[in-house]
């Protein structure tokens, strides 16, 4: 049995995941003023009690919100995990490429990430915020898909949402999702954003899905496709070296980028 302090500390824990989303080993130790053997060891403890899963240099929620939180609110959550993945997602695109990014706070970083020396891109997107964001890149043209606006996401979905994405060849596609897992696949946490998302996946040559480690072994409510219609998951290296190599063991190549 752990002792009050011990359960003290748990407690704290689980109020800062539920806040944040996510918990840091070092970020614990400073904020509760014990050592980070000491944080492991509430962290193993709580694993145990099914009361979170521990990743590589802290932990997340067990269990996925099943709720969809504001582009503005889940952007700013994981930022530096974010922009490792936008990076390495970002330097597949070759001059001349046709691509389409989904809508997403990982998406929206790669769109940022784009360098600026690329030339005759053409970027397809269902996210107005990621339109203007590539609004001065002197190598792309942008082409927004048209539909329906949600304002939560900043994103166009049915209807109307689907007629432009299902006449174009694109080379590569980069897709957010809320949830990778072996057995269920890849999910999203909205039905409307998980029907465009299939049909995005339809029209391009190479499917490639970004997804911070938060994101790993959790499963939203719509499924967006199976392990095997992916080409690449991107994510970043706060995800467990055991996490990867069960998703690799179920047929997904994983890349993962360093913060």
């Amino acid at each position: 049995m752990p002792s009050l302090q011990a359960t003290l500390r748990h407690e704290l824990i689980l109020d800062l995941l539920q806040q944040h989303g996510t918990v840091k080993v070092g970020q614990l130790s400073e904020h509760l003023g014990v050592s980070p053997v000491t944080i492991r060891a509430d962290l193993e403890f709580l694993e145990k009690q099914k009361s979170l899963r521990r990743t590589r240099g802290g932990a997340i929620p067990l269990r996925p919100r099943r709720y969809e939180l504001p582009l503005e609110v889940t952007s700013t959550k994981m930022i530096e995990e974010k922009k490792a993945i936008a990076r390495a997602a970002a330097a597949m695109v070759r001059d001349g490429d046709t691509v389409i990014i989904d809508t997403g706070g990982t998406t929206t970083e790669t769109a940022k990430s784009l360098p600026h020396s690329l030339r005759d891109v053409v970027v397809f997107t269902n996210a107005l915020n990621i339109a203007m964001a590539l609004e001065h890149h002197p190598g792309v043209s942008v082409v927004v898909t048209g539909g329906t606006l949600r304002p939560l996401q900043h994103s166009l979905v049915a209807p109307f949402g689907t007629l432009m994405l299902r006449e174009i060849n694109a080379d590569i596609a980069f897709i957010g999702v809320s949830g990778v897992d072996p057995q269920r696949g890849l999910t999203n946490t909205n039905l409307e954003e998980a029907e465009i998302k299939r049909v995005i996946i339809e029209a391009a040559t190479r499917k490639v899905f970004l997804a911070d480690h938060s994101k790993l072994f959790q499963v939203g409510t719509a499924k967006v496709a199976s392990l095997a219609e992916a080409d690449l998951l991107i994510t970043d290296s706060g995800a467990r070296q055991e996490q990867v190599d069960e998703l690799a063991a179920a047929g997904l190549e994983v890349h993962v980028a360093h913060v």
